[in-house]
C-alpha cells in the first residue's frame, strides 16, 4: 500500500531534523567539552592559588603531615579525586593515599618545566586528560613560586564522571527537544500546506467554473488546466453532446456565432405536387455532419440556393431562419446565374477538382472559363462572409473544395479572422495535384486558413507534400504546420462523423416494424434477405461494382437466388456533366441486364431507386436491412457506413465497406473489401448474410460505441478549441508586436 503524500512529507522533514540534530549534538558535545575543561582548568590554579600560603608554609618540612593534610583538604571538593606535592628536584613531598601512581613528579616535570636547568620563570602550568579503565580524569600541574624561584608544583586529580554526565544529558535533552520541534515544525507544516492547497484550488475551482475574475498568476496555469481537462474529455470519449459543444463555444468564444460558408444549402424548398411549398433534405455528407453541430452552436450557414421556391422564402437579404418550426441559425443564399452555375460548380469544381481528388478513373477537365467563374463565385461568397460577421476577427468555417480561394480572400479584408477550412474529398499525392493548372492559386487561397482539416493523416501529408513541391514556404513537419509570409496554418486530420443521437431515429419505428414495413412495399417475403445501398448517383461510390458484385453473389452461390434482393437508393446528382448522364444509364441498363439474368416467378435481385429520398425513409431503410454495402472507390470518409451503423439500435445487420473510404480505418469491425475484386466483394456479401446473430452483435455494438464517442459534436469541438487556441496565441502575439512597435517609437523620438 502506498503511503500517503503528506505522510511522505512528515517522513522526509523528520528524517531531515533529525540529520541536524546529529550535527548539532555533535557541535554542542564539543563544545561543552572545551567549556568544561576550561571551568576545571580555571578551577584547579583557582584551588593552588587559595592554598599558596598554607602550601609554602609546609612545603620544606620532609614528610610534613601537615602538608599531606593539607593535600586531602584540597580533594574535599567533589571533582578533585587526589593531590601531590612534587619538589624542585622532582622528587613527591606529599601525596592523598589515592593518587595515581603512574602520575610520577619525574613524568610530569617534563611538561610542566621547559628545560631541565631552566629558571623558575618558564616553568608552567599543564593539563592534560587520560581515560584510564575507571573513567576519565583530568590532571592539572600548578607550579609553586616564591619570589620567582620555582619550589616545585602541585598536581591535581580531577574526576571528569561529572562532565560526561552532564553530556549526556545534554544530549538526550537535545534530541528531546529537537524531536519536539521535529513534530511541530511537521503538524504546522502539513496544516498550513493543506490549509494553503485548500484554499488554492477552491480559488482554482471557482474560477475555472467562471465564478470570479481570474487572477494574473493563475492565468498559465488556469489555461494548462484546461487544456488538459479538454485532452481528458476527448481521450475519455463519450461525452460530446450538443450541451458541451455549446460550453464549449462560450467558454471559448464567449457566445460568437459561427459562420459556415458550403456550397449545399441544409434546407431546399420546392413546390409540391399540390403547388405548396414543401421543404427537402439534400442527400449530402457533409450537410447530415454540419447541421447538427449549427443547431447546437447557432449562427450563419451561406449557401448557394437552387430550390425551386428557395427565393419565396427568403427576407429582402436572402435570409431565413432554420430547422422549420425550431428556428435556431440563420441560413443566407447566395444567388448564381446559370452561367455561374455551370463554369463553378459544374465545370470547375466537379469536371475539374473531384476528379483530381478522387482515384476513380475520371479525366479531370480544367477550362480557363470555368476558372474565371470559379474565382467569381468564391469572392462573392467571401463578401457574404463579410456582411454576415460581427466582429473582427470571427470564427467562420470553410466548407469543401467549391471555395479554395475563399480563404485568403477572407484573410486580405478581415486578418484577424479566424478561418477554418475543411475538405471534405481526399487530397491527392503531389505529383497527381500538379495536373491542375492553377495548383498555385487553390494552394495560395488555401493557406489563408488558420486550420485546414482532412478526414485522415494521408490527406494531410499529400496537401503538405503538394506545398512543400509548389510553392515557396517553411514546412514545420514537427507541428504539422505551414508557415508562409510569417503566417502558420495548421493541417490536421479531423475524422468527420455522425449526430448521437441521430435525430431523425426518434419517430421511426422499431427495426423489426420497419423490417417487415420494407418488405411489403417492395413485394417481398418476410423472411427475404436484404441488401442495401444508399449514395448521391456519382461514379466515385462504385455502385457499378456493387451490382456486379451482386451478380457474383448469385452466380456463385445459387441458394440465394430468389431469397437475396438488393435495393439501391440512389439520387440524382450533377445531370448536366456528361459523365453522370452517362453513369445513369448504365446503372438503369446494368440492372436491367442483371434482373432479367436471374429472374423467375417476378424475382428482381437488384432494385434501382432513382430518387430523392429524405432521410425518414434512408433510416427506415438501414433498419431492415440485413447487410449494407458501401463500395466506394475513393472517398474522404463516407457518412453512410455511419449512417447505418447508428441506425442499427437493434445491433442487428451487417456492414461490408470499402477499404478506400476514410471510414474503414474507422469502422474496423465492418467486413472490409477491394470493391474492384468482385469474388472477395461477393464472399463478403455471402458472409454477412450468413453471420450468426451473436457475431453480429458484437461487430455493431462495438462500431455503434465508437461513434457515440467520436460524434460529429466531438469532430466540431476538436476544431474550435484548436482554432481558439490559436486565436489566443495570435492576439498574445500581435499585443506583443504592437508594445515592440510603441517601444521603438519611444527610441525614435
Amino acid at each position: 500500500m502506498k503511503i500517503k503524500r503528506s505522510i511522505r512529507f512528515a517522513l522526509a522533514l523528520v528524517a531531515g531534523l533529525a540529520l541536524l540534530t546529529w550535527i548539532a549534538s555533535g557541535i554542542v558535545q564539543r563544545t561543552t567539552r572545551d567549556w568544561f575543561e576550561r571551568d576545571v582548568r580555571l578551577r584547579a590554579e583557582a584551588v593552588v592559588n587559595g592554598a599558596r600560603q598554607a602550601l609554602l608554609s609546609h612545603w620544606s618540612k620532609a614528610e610534613s603531615q601537615d602538608l599531606r593534610k593539607l593535600l586531602v583538604e584540597l580533594t574535599r571538593d567533589e571533582r578533585i579525586m587526589a593531590a601531590a606535592a612534587c619538589g624542585a628536584d622532582l622528587y613527591a613531598l606529599a601525596s592523598t593515599p589515592n593518587f595515581p601512581r603512574e602520575f610520577s613528579c619525574r613524568m610530569i616535570a617534563d611538561h610542566v618545566r621547559a628545560a631541565p636547568d631552566s629558571p623558575g620563570s618558564a616553568w608552567s602550568a599543564w593539563h592534560s586528560i587520560s581515560s584510564p579503565p575507571g573513567g576519565g580524569i583530568y590532571v592539572s600541574a600548578i607550579p609553586l613560586l616564591e619570589n620567582e624561584r620555582a619550589l616545585g608544583f602541585v598536581v591535581l586529580v580531577h574526576d571528569l564522571s561529572f562532565m560526561e554526565r552532564r553530556e549526556t544529558e545534554t544530549r538526550y535533552f537535545l534530541l528531546l527537544v529537537f524531536g519536539v520541534l521535529a513534530l511541530i515544525a511537521a503538524a504546522i507544516t502539513l496544516i498550513a500546506a493543506r490549509l494553503s492547497w485548500r484554499g488554492w484550488s477552491s480559488e482554482l475551482r471557482r474560477m475555472l467554473r467562471g465564478e470570479v475574475n481570474e487572477r494574473p498568476e493563475f492565468n498559465p496555469i488556469l489555461r494548462d488546466v484546461r487544456e488538459l481537462y479538454d485532452r481528458i474529455l476527448e481521450h475519455e470519449g463519450g461525452s460530446w453532446t450538443p450541451e458541451r459543444l455549446r460550453h464549449t463555444l462560450k467558454r471559448y468564444l464567449q457566445g460568437e456565432r459561427i459562420v459556415i460558408v458550403a456550397n449545399r444549402e441544409p434546407y431546399i424548398h420546392a413546390y409540391g405536387t399540390d403547388g405548396a411549398i414543401v421543404v427537402q433534405h439534400p442527400a449530402s455528407g457533409l450537410v447530415t455532419a454540419l447541421e447538427p453541430v449549427m443547431r447546437a452552436c447557432s449562427g450563419v450557414w451561406i449557401a448557394h440556393g437552387n430550390g425551386p421556391a428557395d427565393r419565396e422564402t427568403v427576407d429582402k437579404h436572402g435570409h431565413i431562419r432554420v430547422p422549420p418550426g425550431d428556428e435556431s441559425y440563420v441560413l443566407r443564399r447566395i444567388w448564381l446565374t446559370k452561367e455561374e452555375e455551370r463554369g463553378y460548380y459544374y465545370g470547375f469544381s466537379n469536371e475539374g477538382l473531384w476528379p483530381l481528388c478522387h482515384l476513380a478513373h475520371a479525366r479531370p477537365i480544367f477550362r480557363s472559363e470555368d476558372w474565371e467563374y470559379y474565382q467569381k463565385v468564391n469572392q462573392r461568397f467571401a463578401d457574404a462572409v463579410c456582411e454576415e460577421v460581427d466582429s473582427d476577427d470571427p470564427i467562420i468555417l470553410v466548407q469543401d473544395y467549391h471555395f479554395a480561394l475563399v480563404p485568403r480572400l477572407i484573410r486580405e479584408r478581415m486578418p484577424r479572422a479566424t478561418v477554418i477550412t475543411f475538405w471534405h474529398i481526399p487530397w491527392p499525392n503531389s505529383e497527381h495535384f500538379g495536373i491542375c493548372p492553377w495548383r498555385n492559386e487553390i494552394l495560395e487561397g488555401m493557406l489563408g486558413s488558420s486550420i485546414i482539416g482532412f478526414h485522415t493523416q494521408v490527406h494531410c501529408n499529400n496537401f503538405i507534400g503538394s506545398v512543400d513541391r509548389y510553392l515557396e514556404s517553411r514546412i514545420d513537419r514537427e507541428h504539422n504546420a505551414i508557415v508562409q509570409q510569417g503566417r502558420r496554418t495548421l493541417v490536421r486530420p479531423y475524422p468527420i462523423s455522425l449526430e448521437w443521437p441521430v435525430h431523425w431515429l426518434k419517430d421511426l419505428p422499431s427495426a423489426a416494424y420497419c423490417r417487415a414495413g420494407v418488405r411489403a412495399e417492395l413485394g417481398l417475403a418476410p423472411d427475404a434477405l436484404l441488401g442495401v445501398g444508399v449514395d448521391r448517383l456519382d461514379y466515385t461510390k462504385g455502385i457499378e461494382e456493387r451490382f456486379l458484385a451482386v451478380e457474383r453473389l448469385l452466380d456463385r452461390h445459387p441458394e440465394y437466388r430468389g431469397r437475396f434482393t438488393f435495393v439501391q437508393l440512389a439520387a440524382p446528382s450533377r445531370v448536366e456533366i456528361d459523365r453522370y448522364r452517362d453513369l445513369n444509364k448504365n446503372l438503369v441498363k446494368m440492372a436491367d441486364r442483371i434482373n432479367d439474368k436471374f429472374r423467375k416467378d417476378g424475382y428482381r435481385p437488384i432494385i434501382l431507386h432513382r430518387a430523392h429520398h429524405e432521410p425518414p425513409t434512408v433510416f427506415r431503410y438501414y433498419r431492415a436491412a440485413d447487410v449494407c454495402y458501401v463500395s466506394s472507390l475513393h472517398d474522404g470518409m463516407n457518412l453512410v457506413a455511419k449512417e447505418f451503423v447508428a441506425a442499427r439500435d437493434d445491433e442487428r445487420g451487417v456492414l461490408v465497406l470499402s477499404q478506400f473510404t476514410g471510414a474503414a480505418r474507422e469502422l474496423t469491425e465492418a467486413l472490409i473489401v477491394n470493391p474492384y475484386d468482385f469474388d472477395q466483394a461477393s464472399a463478403a456479401l455471402a458472409t454477412a448474410l450468413t453471420m450468426p446473430l451473436p457475431e453480429q452483435h458484437e461487430r455493431m455494438r462495438a462500431m455503434r460505441r465508437f461513434i457515440a464517442e467520436f460524434n460529429v459534436y466531438r469532430w466540431a469541438g476538436r476544431m474550435l478549441a484548436d482554432a481558439t487556441r490559436i486565436r489566443e496565441q495570435e492576439r498574445l502575439t500581435g499585443r506583443l508586436e504592437g508594445e515592440h512597435a510603441a517601444d521603438r517609437a519611444r527610441v525614435t523620438r
